[in-house]
């Protein structure tokens, strides 16, 4: 297996395929070119995680040679999954969704109800919709629970 607990030396990697795919998935949603392209950047989002040392030890990488995606943890909690877009659909979401609830026994996360391609591979990987919508922090967007 190609998953591994990030180190220092990943942040970088991590949070270009973070601001990436943010900008790919969410712009298109909230529409906030503010945030999106503004606060949004590459060297700020490796910094925090440089600076919160519990969120780069939660954070495992899917790594051959090229860190190509990564999932964020916390407890029974699947908070961030992410696959470079160039290498998506080569099964890597799947090693990473995988080893969370097998390895980690992860068992819920909360996606953005109008992110249909991520619904749909939580989906596919025995997550289901709950009755639970939260609004996402500052914005008129739900996020609805999924559970296994």
């Amino acid at each position: 297996m190609y998953i591994r607990q990030a180190e220092e030396k990943d942040v970088s990697r991590i949070a270009e395929i973070l601001v990436y795919n943010n900008r790919v998935n969410f712009f298109p949603i909230f529409k906030d070119e503010n945030y999106s392209f503004g606060e949004l950047q590459v060297v700020s989002v490796a910094n925090e995680y440089l600076q919160d040392r519990e969120r780069l030890q939660n954070t495992f990488v899917y790594d051959n040679g090229l860190i190509r995606g990564f999932v964020q943890l916390s407890g029974p909690e699947i908070q961030k999954l992410y696959v470079d877009t160039f290498f998506q659909n080569q099964g890597i979401g799947a090693s990473l969704i995988n080893f969370a609830v097998e390895e980690k026994q992860c068992n819920f996360l909360w996606a953005l109800e109008k992110n249909s391609g991520a619904l749909r591979f939580y989906e596919k990987h025995g997550f289901h919709r709950t009755e639970e919508r939260i609004l996402e922090e500052g914005t008129s967007e739900y996020l609805v629970k999924m559970k296994r």
